[in-house]
């Protein structure tokens, strides 16, 4: 079993063209491209009884992606996208993330798990920032972790802050994926491999296993203990780049399933990986988000669109 836990929210997608309303949040949109990708996953968020909130649960079960916590009475948050002529995404947000008081449901859900995925809004925003935290924690000593900032800087008051509590989950994390972006948003006048670098030493020999930096039609460039590797962008007509880093985190994270390289047993066979699987692996994540980037709103891949590639 795999699990992600962070927030769901519907993207109101502005585009010249008219306005769209897609099922969204980062965290959501790795659960369901793993779903698709034919993993079993679950997913642990919020989202209200409204009208979007259903829209969320029948996304989620349409791609039978399993749901533990019912919705709640808060609305169902709401991200705006503004898709510019080259097809990028400016985002503003009205969302509550916060999580109820797990208890002793929190050790029975993450039993027997191999991953927790988290990142994104779920680990800045209080008051659930701090409780994805503590169940990053308890579920560390069995569990891979995964961890992709996905920075929002109109969320983000202090940039400090921010800064130190990604670097917490980076140190917690065996695998973490960052945009160009995030990154430089993160340390300004620093360049993004160099950041990148360093967070692979953070936490010592806890840290993480492999750093992974996004960098758009530029192509996934990774470091590991082995070395650092880039691998190439697929070229694609792209329609809009929402939810492409999303794909390419669930294209990433199904490449390490599929070659047995979760649940914490494995952390050493993990640290170990060469450069060139790493490169094998990055190849197959960026072929993810080139299928969902050649297509509206956060809609990853099937594994059998996946081994067909973009259209």
């Amino acid at each position: 079993m795999l699990t992600v836990i962070g927030e769901a929210l519907v993207d109101v997608v502005q585009r010249p063209s008219g306005i769209e309303a897609h099922v969204g949040g980062s965290p959501l949109n790795v659960a369901v491209g793993l779903a698709r990708l034919d993993h079993p996953v679950q997913f642990i968020g919020r989202y209200g009884q409204d009208a979007y909130g259903d829209s969320v649960a029948a996304h989620l079960r349409s791609s039978s992606v399993m749901v533990p916590l019912p919705p709640d009475s808060k609305p169902t948050s709401v991200a705006t996208a503004l898709i510019d002529d080259d097809g990028a995404a400016t985002y503003t947000f009205d969302l509550t993330w916060e999580l109820p008081d797990l208890g002793q449901r929190l050790p029975l859900m993450l039993q027997g798990g191999t991953l927790l995925h988290t990142g994104s809004v779920a680990t800045a925003l209080e008051p659930g920032a701090a409780a994805v935290l503590a169940a990053v924690e308890h579920a560390h000593p069995n569990s891979t972790i995964s961890f992709d900032p996905n920075c929002r800087p109109s969320l983000i008051a202090d940039r400090d802050h921010a800064r130190t509590q990604a670097e917490r989950f980076v140190a917690l994390a065996d695998i973490v994926k960052a945009s160009d972006e995030d990154l430089a948003f993160l340390y300004p006048d620093v360049d993004p491999l160099e950041s990148a670098r360093r967070w692979l030493s953070l936490g010592g020999t806890e840290g993480p296993a492999l750093v992974v930096v996004t960098r758009g039609a530029r192509g996934p460039w990774g470091i590991t203990a082995a070395g650092e590797t880039q691998v190439p962008a697929p070229s694609v007509d792209v329609v809009d780049t929402v939810g492409a880093g999303d794909s390419f985190m669930a294209g990433l994270l199904s490449a390490l399933v599929d070659r047995g390289l979760v649940g914490a047993q494995n952390r050493d066979e993990l640290r170990a990986m060469p450069a060139e699987t790493l490169a094998a692996i990055m190849e197959h994540a960026a072929k993810a988000a080139a299928v969902t980037v050649s297509r509206a709103g956060a809609n990853p891949p099937t594994r059998a669109e996946l081994n067909h590639g973009p259209s």
